[in-house]
Order: structure tokens, then sequence, then C-alpha cells
């Protein structure tokens, strides 16, 4: 009870049904005010006292002014006389016989909105959920809404509850979120069906909201994400186990292909020394692998120059030192 007094509270005001006979009042009184006074002006003409063609009159007037209705254009209005429907009337202007005939409602044909929910229902995993839903509905058959049913607009919005609550029981959470329009069809289905013989047609059923428990939305979270990092490892261990595959059948033709192997060790050298600009130690086993000449040519390419001896770095100092004294003694005699 307590959600179907906040769903009512939630949608908008409806749509007042029942007949208002207020609604147009100048016509009405402009017609009685007419028609009155034209009885007046006779019943004095032939002879009659006034104090009798007043009252007369203004019966008359009340009559003339209460037989007179009006219809908006998207409004059917049920008539009935004597309590015995006898038909529809308008859109626009219309008379009915004074005090036989009344309206018995105006119903609007235009396509309508209600907006409905279940609060707290479990799911067929029995988790508990908030749904909110729309329907849009028109009435087709304005007899039949008028006749077969006391409240239709309070029937659509109770059937439409019930059913939503009947689907929800049905469906695991799961499909409640990622099958919205699934779920949508299926209540339009099931609403059009019941409510056709109340000359309602149910057009669409559209789902608003899925609200799940905040601690269930923080688990269903923990577990997208574990989720999302197992496929991350697993794309990790494929890319893995391809690589390997890789350097195994480059192991098998490097194997077959002593010169390939070393061709490749000097590239990864030079690669080396090129971009760091720096000097790398080899140990001797593997220069001897790689030769030592081609190493040295590749050093020269990146720039590099061997260290020399301490020795021969001495006898070329001593050399420049005698040089020097030498062109000092030419100059000064």
């Amino acid at each position: 009870m307590d959600s179907l007094i906040r769903v009512n509270q939630g949608a908008a005001r409806p749509v007042r049904i029942s007949p208002n006979e207020t609604r147009y009042p100048v016509p009405a009184v402009t017609a009685g005010v007419v028609g009155g006074g034209a009885l007046f002006g006779g019943l004095v003409l032939a002879g009659l006292a006034l104090p009798f063609a007043a009252p007369l009159a203004a019966v008359a007037a009340v009559l003339v002014g209460s037989s007179i209705k009006f219809c908006d254009q998207w409004e059917k209005a049920v008539v009935l006389r004597a309590g015995r429907y006898i038909g529809l009337r308008g859109p626009g202007f219309f008379a009915v016989i004074p005090i036989l005939d009344r309206v018995g409602y105006h119903i609007d044909q235009r396509i309508r909105t209600t907006a409905f929910g279940a609060e707290s229902c479990l799911t067929k995993d029995t988790v508990p959920v908030n749904v909110d839903a729309i329907a849009f509905w028109v009435v087709y058959d304005v007899e039949r809404a008028a006749l077969e049913v006391q409240d239709y607009q309070q029937a659509v919005m109770l059937a439409a509850q019930t059913a939503l609550r009947d689907a929800i029981g049905k469906h695991e959470l799961a499909e409640l979120i990622q099958s919205r329009k699934e779920l949508g069809k299926g209540l339009q289905e099931a609403l059009d069906h019941k409510m056709h013989d109340w000359g309602i047609q149910v057009q669409s059923v559209e789902i608003r909201d899925v609200v799940i428990p905040h601690g269930l939305e923080e688990a269903m979270s923990r577990q997208a994400q574990a989720e999302r990092e197992r496929q991350a490892r697993i794309i990790l261990g494929t890319a893995e186990t391809e690589i390997a595959s890789k350097f195994v059948e480059a192991a098998k033709c490097y194997q077959q292909n002593p010169v390939a192997m070393n061709l490749r060790a000097m590239n990864m050298l030079y690669e080396s020394i090129a971009k760091r600009g720096s000097l790398m130690v080899v140990p001797s086993g593997l220069a001897d692998s790689l030769n030592l000449p081609g190493i040295a040519g590749l050093a020269g390419m990146a720039g590099l120059k061997p260290p020399r001896p301490a020795v021969e770095a001495e006898e070329e100092s001593g050399a420049i030192e005698e040089g020097l004294q030498a062109r000092v003694d030419e100059l000064i005699p």
C-alpha cells in the first residue's frame, strides 16, 4: 500500500474523467438568458401577467442552459438517459434533454502515461530490487472503458504493478539489468491482453530504473573487477606463450646457422653501444665467439678508441717534451 501511495504521488496528476458542468459556463448561460428572455417577451406580449411570466422564463432559461454541452477535440462524452447508456457525443457542441439526460464521463482519447513501480520485490535468485517503469496507453473504445470498468486509470496502474512484480519474480537479477527492453515488451503484451476487454490498448512499457541494495552493488563491482583482472592475466599468459614459441623457432634457426647467431649477437652489442654511448666489457669467451675484429670494427663505427698501453703513452709524452725544449732553445739564444 505504501508503494502504491508513493507511485501515485510521483506520477502526474490524473485527468478528470467525471463531467464538469461548469467548464464552459458562458455559452450555456448566454443560451439560457436568450431563451428565457425570448420566452418572457412572448408571454408578456401574449398578455400574461408579469408575476407568472417571470418564473416561467427563469425555468425555461435554466432548462435551455443545461441542455447545451461541450467536449474538447480529444474527448468523448458518455451520455446516459434515465441511467441507461444511449451513446457518445462530441467533440464540440451537442444537446441533451434536461432532467432525463446527463453526461456520465468525459473520456480523454489521447496517449497517456502511467508511472508505476515495485519496491523490495524478490527476483528469481532471491535478490531484493526496486524497479520503476512507465506505461504508455490509450483508450480506443470509449464505450467499453466507461461501462466495463469502474475507474480504468486506477485499474491500469494496479494491473501494471501486479504484472511487474510477477515478471520480476520470473527473472534473475542479471536478466533484469541486461534485458530491460525484453522485459518491457513482455509487460506490454501481458497488459494489452488483459486490458483489451476494457477498451484500452497498451502501446509500450519502459523500465526506467532497477535499484539494487548498496552492499550487493559493491559486491558486483568487485566481481566485475576480478573478472577483468582474470581476462588481463589470460591475455598476458597467451602473449608469453606466443613469444616463447617464437623464441624456440629462432633458436632452431640459430642452431642450424652459427653465423646468423654471431651476427645477431654483434648487432645486439652494436645497438647497446650506439644507444648508451659507453664502453662495454665483453668476456673473452664471448669475444672469441663474436669474432674480435668484427667487434673492433663496430666499436670504431661507434666512435670509440681502445686505450693505449702505458709504455707507449710515456714515450709519446717524452717526445713531446723534447720537441718543446728544442723549440725554446731556438727562440732564446
